[in-house]
């Protein structure tokens, strides 16, 4: 039973010295680095999404009208 008992001590004490180090640690990401990240991912999606836009306006759109134009022209 004594043993039971210093088991359960020994690993409560083990996970308390875990979690104040874990706790205690500084390491890490800081403002800086997290802005850096951010102000990336929005100039990568905006040039994404003005790339997108100009192959839409100007090579599926155009391509897609005259497709359906062709579709529906029974006269000729």
């Amino acid at each position: 039973m004594e043993r039971t008992f210093e088991k359960t001590n020994n690993f409560i004490a083990k996970k308390i010295i875990a979690v104040k180090t874990a706790v205690s640690n500084n390491r890490g990401e800081g403002y800086i680095d997290t802005a850096v990240k951010i102000l990336i991912a929005v100039v990568l999606g905006a040039l994404l999404l003005g790339g997108l836009y100009l192959l839409f306006g100007d090579v599926v759109m155009p391509t897609l009208n005259q497709r359906i134009k062709e579709m529906f022209n029974y006269a000729g």
